[in-house]
């Protein structure tokens, strides 16, 4: 279970520049559940991720994970039980090694090295069979640098190694929103598989409106910082696009575009 409760966020307080985001902000989220996030930009989604992440603290109020309070926890250690893809691949990836030396440091995700060797030829069939899995031929190319890679495959691979080790929360922000239709199509499907698969909480924040309605088993429409719209389950089953648009142009009116 993941809890933010009473949030408190302002940015550049005491200038000109100063912006309110959130005001005692609360959002429940059960294990399990896979929810998308979709909101205008400076709506709070990005922030959201942010503050779950510990990549920004918040003024006031509690993270809780499954009862324990995470709020002033640094990021290194969150991310031991979180899993990040960004929008960009390389966020989530060393360009300047190969796939083989990405994979291994993924597989040792809060180990202590030592003085071991970084890379474990033995483990070489077992990252071929996952990388096999993708359908993208990269367990041919185990010895590429990954800034070679394509943007869906170096993707794909950001999905694969954030998901190696076991974790308690997968955070997808905008990962496909770098990509080509068929690519983003390819990584949405391997999204799925791995969150079904692994049964992994996951957050999504994405622009797609159809992958919004179309994965997932809640949906979440955030505007200035609070959350306006919150389907789950069935009602988020009989959601369509036409009906999230229909919300975003009221907004939009209100705001006076």
């Amino acid at each position: 279970m993941l809890e933010l409760k009473h949030i408190c966020k302002t940015y550049n307080a005491g200038t000109v520049n100063e912006q309110v985001l959130y005001r005692d902000f609360n959002l429940s989220i059960p294990d399990n559940q896979f929810v998308s996030v979709i909101g205008s930009n400076g709506s709070g989604k990005t922030s959201l991720l942010n503050l779950i992440c510990g990549t920004i603290l918040a003024d006031s109020g509690q993270i809780l994970i499954n009862g324990t309070d995470v709020s002033n926890q640094k990021d290194y250690i969150r991310h031991r039980r979180i899993g990040r893809v960004y929008q960009d691949p390389a966020k989530g990836t060393c360009p300047s090694m190969n796939i083989l030396e990405n994979l291994s440091i993924a597989d040792n995700k809060g180990r202590f090295y030592g003085l071991s060797r970084g890379t474990n030829k033995a483990r070489i069939p077992y990252y071929k069979e996952m990388l096999h899995e993708l359908n993208l031929g990269l367990e041919d190319k185990i010895h590429v640098p990954v800034g070679s890679l394509s943007g869906g495959q170096r993707q794909a691979l950001a999905l694969l190694m954030a998901t190696m080790q076991p974790i308690e929360f997968l955070i997808l922000d905008e990962h496909t929103a770098a990509l080509d239709p068929k690519t983003a199509e390819i990584i949405m499907e391997l999204t799925d598989k791995i969150v079904r698969e692994k049964q992994v909480t996951t957050i999504m924040v994405t622009h797609n409106l159809r992958y919004a309605v179309q994965y997932g088993n809640r949906l979440l429409m955030m505007h200035q910082g609070s959350v306006i719209l919150d389907k789950d389950e069935e009602e988020k089953r009989n959601t369509t696009v036409d009906d999230i648009l229909s919300i975003f142009n009221e907004i939009s009116i209100e705001c006076g575009n």
